[in-house]
């Protein structure tokens, strides 16, 4: 009976300990965990903005990783919550998607899916994607947790798929995500890396296939005795099987060879089928995995040496214009192919005469040997429209690009610069120079120092009063979207604009579309910010014209989505060196 009282009294201590936590809202569980410099959403003082020329590019930053203390990670746990980022970072909550349909976001997803986003476009959907957040009606956790997966993977998000490890203990497709990790290097012929992600798998994933991995991580770190344990495990619980078997067992030096079978159901079985099997020899297909493609790549295991196999190239053409196989690798066969000198001669008159993967190389050999710029920028071109003939311009875009920033446009002939030009691909618009302040044009001045530089408010008003008095008084002056999308920003943080600026009147004539105002209406806050990446898509910032761009952070002003409007300014409006 004195048993039963103490058992009794220790229940009702445990429940009256916890009963506080139990009672709190979901909401809660970031109250403490917010920056000091993120403010409420109705106070006119905004996010705190990066440091110094590094933030003023253009793309939108990385998101910071969320910090949470362990007993918070366990709350999370509880409840059922995944993400990488603090919402409160940017200006969002646990319910974000609260208000939101489950096949809005499922059908949003799937347009997004169409479409090459751009860097900042995609930095803005994984804000909204790894926030911490539960799912909107209608969508279970699991399937939230596995949309979130499935975009990382899709995507090749490494380092994302990394912090999301780390940042959820338990999930669902945790051994999917690790899995991932696992091909990945095992693709890129880097197992001692793939092996240090084992770490990711602790005894709660079964899975059998990581299982068989990281017992060939402890052989191939000659851990021979422990890898031996494992296996004898594996087996008992019947999640082995004869092929791993064999070539574990041949590894370890308990048999001298192997049937030389080889097995292409899966990655791991297939890189333990190369370094298993004597002159191993494999010849992919269109029906190869993609996997199995790069991994043949990265080990340096795709031969051609039958040259006069003109199918077997041709199978290979196509695997390089899918991203299966090395571009560079399809001009390295190029060279090989034999041409008599009289045809290497005459190139430009008897090239269409040959067949379509022999033109190609006859022109790229032609190529090789031209000794003027003006030469090589025709065959070039020739080049050019074979592979666009034969739908395989993703083969030679890149070359083509590469091989006329190399030559310089300053060399070549007048006629063909233009052209020339318009073949670079660059990455150079997603970097801007340093921003130069021109108090002559609003959106240029020096105002925008509150929005780069954490500019004092009282200077900053002072700077509005002096810089907004002379552009009025300047009749010839045009009130620009982008001069509007900068008042609306500073009317919204609390500034004070000069009487005769008369933003209502100006701003009537720049409608917000109202798809997107019903949003605002209903609180969609995640949601818009979704319809807000659709509408960058695979532009930069930057390259938006003036009304979007003055539409876009309107609509965040209203939803007092402070961070991520505050970037977009600082990418869109700034004249840069």
């Amino acid at each position: 009976m004195k048993l039963k009282s103490f058992k009794y009294l220790i229940g009702l201590l445990i429940f009256i300990l916890s009963s506080p936590l139990l009672g709190e809202e979901k909401i809660d569980i970031w109250k403490n965990n917010t920056k000091k410099n993120i403010e409420p959403s109705n106070s006119s003082t905004q996010a705190v903005q990066e440091n110094d020329n590094t933030k003023a590019a253009n793309i939108i930053e990385s998101p910071t990783k969320i910090q949470i203390e362990e007993n918070k990670k366990i709350i999370a746990a509880k409840e059922n919550i995944y993400g990488i980022f603090e919402p409160a970072n940017y200006d969002l909550n646990l319910n974000m998607w609260s208000n939101t349909k489950a096949d809005d976001l499922r059908s949003s997803l799937k347009r997004l899916e169409k479409i090459k986003l751009s860097k900042s476009s995609e930095e803005i959907l994984e804000i909204i994607l790894f926030s911490f957040s539960y799912p909107p009606p209608g969508m279970s956790e699991k399937e939230f947790v596995n949309l979130k997966i499935d975009w990382l993977i899709k995507n090749e998000k490494t380092d994302l798929i990394e912090s999301f490890l780390k940042q959820n203990q338990e999930f669902e497709s945790k051994s999917k995500a690790v899995q991932y990790l696992v091909d990945k290097n095992i693709a890129n012929a880097n197992i001692k890396e793939g092996c240090d992600k084992i770490k990711f798998i602790d005894a709660k994933i079964k899975d059998p296939y990581l299982e068989k991995f990281k017992i060939y991580c402890l052989v191939f770190n000659k851990k021979n005795s422990e890898a031996q344990l494992l296996l004898d495990l594996l087996r008992e619980q019947n999640l082995s099987d004869k092929f791993y078997d064999s070539r574990i067992n041949f590894l370890l030096g308990l048999t001298e060879k192997t049937d030389n079978k080889i097995d292409d159901k899966n990655l791991l079985n297939f890189y333990l089928s190369s370094v298993t099997t004597s002159d191993f020899i494999y010849k992919p297909s269109s029906k190869t995995k993609p996997e199995i493609w790069k991994y043949l790549n990265a080990a340096n295991l795709i031969k051609f040496d039958e040259v006069n196999d003109k199918e077997r190239l041709k199978e290979l053409e196509i695997a390089a214009n899918n991203n299966k196989l090395d571009k560079k690798t399809i001009f390295e066969f190029y060279r090989q192919i034999p041409f008599n000198l009289n045809n290497l001669i005459n190139a430009k008159n008897t090239y269409q005469t040959f067949d379509e993967t022999d033109a190609r190389a006859l022109i790229y050999q032609k190529y090789l040997l031209s000794e003027t710029n003006e030469n090589k920028i025709d065959y070039l071109f020739i080049l050019e429209d074979l592979f666009k003939k034969s739908n395989l311009i993703n083969v030679y875009s890149e070359f083509l690009s590469e091989t006329i920033k190399e030559i310089g446009i300053e060399n070549l002939p007048e006629r063909y610069q233009e052209t020339a030009q318009s073949r670079i691909i660059s990455n150079d618009n997603l970097v801007q120079g340093k921003i130069k302040y021109n108090d002559k044009i609003l959106h240029q001045s020096k105002i925008l120092k509150y929005f780069v530089e954490e500019e004092n408010k009282k200077k900053v008003q002072k700077d509005i009063d002096k810089i907004f008095k002379k552009v009025v008084k300047n009749k010839k002056y045009f009130i620009s979207a982008k001069d509007l999308a900068l008042a609306d920003a500073l009317i919204k943080d609390g500034f004070s604009l000069p009487v005769n600026f008369k933003y209502d009147e100006l701003s009537k004539k720049y409608e917000v579309p109202d798809n997107l105002l019903k949003l605002i209406d209903n609180e969609q806050k995640a949601f818009l910010t979704l319809k807000i990446v659709e509408i960058i898509g695979e532009d930069e910032i930057h390259q938006l014209d003036p009304e979007t761009i003055y539409f876009v952070t309107n609509l965040l002003n209203k939803m007092s989505l402070y961070t991520i409007r505050n970037k977009v300014i600082v990418s869109a409006l700034p004249e840069r060196a």
